[in-house]
This record gives C-alpha cells, structure tokens and sequence, in this order.
C-alpha cells in the first residue's frame, strides 16, 4: 500500500504524508518505510524526509513488465515503428546514470549506430534526455538542469544552463525533442514522450540515424510515427479493461 501511494503520487513523500491516505497507525508506517529504504526499495530526496522509489523497486517494477505481456506488446509495436522509420527505435526510460535503453529494434540497414540495451546516455544532450526534463514542471526543471554537469560531447552540445531551458521550453510546446548532432558526430535523434494513463512521463520513444542517410527534417517528417505509437503504448500499457 505503501509502494502504491507512492507510485501514484509521483514525487517525494514523507511517511506522514503516505500516511494521510493510508490511515495506520504512525509508529507502524515510519517503521515500515525505515525497512522499505533499508532493504533499498526507497531512498531519500538529498537530506530529507521525503522517500522516492530506489533501485530494488525500479529493477522490480521493470523487471515485471519486461517478463509480462506487456513486453510483447511494446516490442509489437517498436518493430511497427521501425519498418515504417527505417531506422533504429528506442523505448529510453530516466535512470540515476542518465537515460537507459530498455528496448530497441535494430534498423535492417548494414550502417548502424550501437546503441545496445543497458546503455546509458546523457540527459543534456540527447533526444529522449532532453523528452524527460521537458517533461518536468518548471521550476523542477530549472532544478534538475542546475544539477547536471553539462559536459561537452560535440561541438554542438549545449553547455549553457540559459540555452538549454529554452529548448526545454520549446520542446514541452511542441511535443518532441531532437538531438542534433549534439551526443555523437554523424547522429541525429528524434523523440517523444510516452506518458501513462494520468499524463505523467513514462519513457521516451525516439529513434536516431546517421547523418549520412537522414537529416533533421527526415525526422521530423517521421515523427507521427513516433507519436501514434506513443498512443498506442499507453493504451496498451495502461487498458483497464
């Protein structure tokens, strides 16, 4: 009951707060959200009070949907996209590390970019990084880019905080993102935010390519593909019936 306050809430929660829609006693639900971080299934917001999810819950959470119909249905769907993209698709989820490959279909062309699943990639300069913070309300956001080291990859890369929060801006207006050139030489990417029956963000889908086979306004041609599919993963992720 805990797990699933939690979950829906989707921030920071302290133990009284949880247990304003639970009704236990207080000493039982502060003693089970201290065994709940201890056994690493919650973690602390910095120094706080506040719990969000830790790496046990996301690995099991993950780890239930990867082995579960749901799977299936999202691979179903990654190979539609793929065939009609012509390049390689990526259902990108936000980790502690930056942005994680948990799935992909590989484009059938012999030149390919690697990307295999488990990689993690920069959220500040990459197409379905940049999805996740534009998805983030304002001032979090401001928040969040403040955090990050803004490392330099390409000559393209944003390194300015003010330059990136604009785009963040503009991609929360127009509903996807893009890399352009700005994680890898020679690569552009494309992506969209997947979000789950409450309008919150679940992961992005994007796919990328060498420059040499298609450029930006290719992808942006492309992109109703992306955000079609999108639809379909939340209908299928999240049918009630």
């Amino acid at each position: 009951m805990i797990l699933e306050v939690l979950g829906h809430a989707g921030e920071a929660m302290t133990a009284t707060d949880i247990n304003k829609q639970l009704g236990l006693p207080k000493q039982t639900v502060h003693r089970l959200c201290a065994t709940l971080e201890r056994e690493g299934f919650l973690t602390r917001q910095g120094h706080s009070k506040r719990f969000l999810p830790a790496r046990r819950l996301r690995d099991l959470g993950g780890g239930l949907l990867f082995a579960s119909q749901h799977h299936i249905m999202r691979r179903q769907i990654l190979m539609d996209v793929a065939s009609n993209v012509k390049e390689t698709v990526n259902f990108v989820v936000p980790e502690a590390q930056g942005m994680s490959y948990v799935d992909r279909v590989e484009t059938d062309w012999a030149f390919r970019i690697q990307l295999p699943i488990g990689t993690h990639v920069p959220f500040h300069c990459t197409a379905s990084g940049k999805c996740y913070m534009a998805s983030l309300k304002p001032k979090v956001r401001q928040k969040f880019v403040s955090s990050l080291t803004l490392d330099r990859s390409t000559a393209r890369t944003h390194v300015e905080p003010g330059k990136l929060l604009e785009e963040l801006e503009l991609i929360e207006k127009r509903g996807y993102s893009l890399d352009q050139e700005e994680f890898l030489d020679g690569m552009v990417a494309i992506a969209v935010p997947v979000a789950d029956d409450a309008g919150r963000f679940l992961a992005a889908l994007a796919f990328h390519g060498p420059t040499q086979r298609i450029s930006i306004s290719d992808a942006i041609a492309r992109k109703g593909f992306l955000q079609k599919a999108a639809n379909r993963l939340r209908d299928a992720l999240f049918a009630t019936a």
